[in-house]
């Protein structure tokens, strides 16, 4: 199993040396802005290391929303996201599941996240795949609950959306872990991407708190064994420094391999 840790984008080689990590996710940019990602000095280094890389997208972006002025800018910025996470070699671009208003129906979302696609097929295409992250709370979101992200996928799923599951995001939403790899797959087909997390809080709590592993509210058996049944690299995304997070990821390797 392949296992590492969200990094700073500073020098991601160098963070996951730190981790003893396998994979590595980190930002392009600002998370909290809408900013096109600029080039990297070091795309070949890191189109040619080792380890496995994934971006994750801005916390702003949610092509679901069905007002436009969230709508258009997210589905252009995930468009750029993925372009610049091709030249550096990633895996994937994740990207939260977003959500429609009160009020809206959930259709609107699922139907805007096909636009989305769309238009990045239009623009020449993605370059990566596109990774779908569950979410922890929020009545109104695509991919919170399972049946929700059953009906998005019924309206994207031609366009053969990648998925990334977040342990915390379902445990606080209100999915349980035992058996989650093969609810979710029967959806999704695959899962390419785990967030190992635990949660600070109580299962169907809807709050999104990572906590490290053994620290919170799930049992770190149920994490371990989602990342050996998906078969898929893992990431923490988990408090604390290099020394932390290392930690965390020999806890899952030792649970994962007995």
């Amino acid at each position: 199993m392949r296992i590492g840790s969200h990094v700073d984008a500073a020098d991601p080689i160098a963070e996951a040396q730190a981790r003893n990590a396998d994979v590595v996710q980190f930002f392009l940019g600002n998370p909290q802005r809408w900013a096109k990602p600029v080039p990297r000095n070091d795309a070949e280094t890191l189109r040619s290391a080792e380890v496995d890389i994934f971006i994750h997208s801005p916390y702003l972006i949610n092509v679901a929303s069905p007002n436009n002025r969230v709508r258009v800018p997210s589905r252009r910025l995930m468009f750029q996201q993925a372009q610049a996470a091709a030249q550096v070699g990633a895996k994937g671009l994740v990207v939260h599941g977003g959500s429609v208003t009160k009020g809206t129906d959930m259709e609107v979302g699922y139907d805007n996240w096909r636009k989305a696609f769309q238009y990045g097929i239009d623009q020449g295409g993605f370059d990566v795949p596109i990774l779908i992250e569950n979410t922890a709370g929020g009545d109104y979101s695509c991919a919170r609950y399972f049946d929700s992200l059953a009906a998005l996928w019924d309206v994207i799923g031609e366009f053969e959306p990648g998925f990334c599951l977040d342990t915390c995001h379902a445990h606080a939403g209100g999915e349980d872990l035992s058996g989650v790899v093969e609810r979710v797959t029967a959806i999704t087909g695959k899962i390419d991407l785990i967030h190992a997390n635990d949660s600070r809080y109580e299962f169907g709590s809807g709050r999104d708190r990572h906590a490290n592993i053994g620290s919170g509210t799930i049992d770190p058996q149920l994490i371990a064994d989602a990342i050996a049944e998906a078969g898929c690299p893992a990431v923490v995304e988990t408090p604390g420094e290099a020394q932390a997070q290392a930690e965390d990821i020999e806890k899952l390797r030792e649970r994962i391999t007995g």
